[in-house]
């Protein structure tokens, strides 16, 4: 037995002492303690409970996410606000007055009138646009197709008028005047294309009312121009192109 004994002890021979038993569950309690340790520090921090975002927030704001909250005082100190308000009407701008067309028409239509200079002196085409596409408009429900030649002949006749009124005035006057006081003064040459409508006018009764309409159109051209240029005893010089301008539309008219 004590052979066996010996043989036992010689096959299982190892460097594993119980010291080493004893140094290993010393660790292992070593382990033990420092990981509940950690535990225990882990458990005795404060958990961040769930805080809504309004909470968050500021209490001075108010407004919302992605929208920012409105400062009246900003736009009231705001210099845009202003400009705004001061910034003149739209008709305005675009250089269309009622009331002037109202009294240029006026005086277009009543030749013993006073001009007013400084109203006719004004570069204003919103009336002659008018009155031009009337004309072509009356021509074409009497069956004539005339707008070319309307806007042609007046295109070249206020650029003559304006190449001579420049040559007999001292001041001087730009075209947009001159094209603006022959396109008012168009305005009984509509009438007369209106009347073609309901009557034809070749004959004697259409040429004297085209010769009234040509002496109308001019006299009222020329008073104007008079007016706005002080051209003083010069109306006689300044109606006799106007004439032979307003004839040739009186030609369109009556032929």
């Amino acid at each position: 037995m004590s052979n066996l004994g010996q043989f036992d002890s010689d096959f299982y021979q190892s460097n594993y002492t119980i010291e080493n038993q004893e140094q290993s569950c010393n660790d292992s309690n070593a382990y033990g303690n420092l990981y509940g340790s950690g535990e225990q520090q882990a458990s005795e921090q404060p958990q961040l409970a769930f805080v809504p975002p309004e909470m968050l927030m500021s209490s001075g704001y108010t407004g919302q996410y992605f929208q920012p909250a409105s400062n009246p005082d900003y736009y009231s100190q705001s210099p845009y606000a202003d400009s705004f308000d001061e910034e003149p009407p739209l008709l305005e701008e675009l250089g269309i007055n009622f009331d002037h067309i109202w009294q240029k028409t006026l005086t277009v239509l009543n030749p013993l009138k006073p001009a007013d200079g400084s109203i006719m002196n004004e570069t204003d085409l919103a009336g002659p646009i008018l009155f031009c596409v009337a004309l072509g408009a009356t021509l074409l429900l009497a069956g004539k197709v005339q707008f070319g030649y309307i806007y042609g002949m007046s295109g070249i006749g206020c650029l003559g008028i304006y190449a001579l009124l420049n040559l007999m005035s001292s001041s001087g006057v730009s075209y947009g005047c001159v094209a603006s006081v022959l396109g008012y003064c168009l305005l009984p040459m509509v009438i007369l294309s209106g009347s073609a409508v309901f009557f034809s006018l070749q004959g004697m009764i259409g040429t004297v009312l085209a010769l009234v309409i040509i002496v109308w159109c001019s006299l009222s051209a020329s008073k104007i121009f008079i007016s706005a240029l002080d051209m003083e005893g010069q109306q006689l010089l300044v109606a006799y192109p106007c004439a032979l301008l307003y004839g040739l539309f009186a030609l369109l008219t009556v032929f």
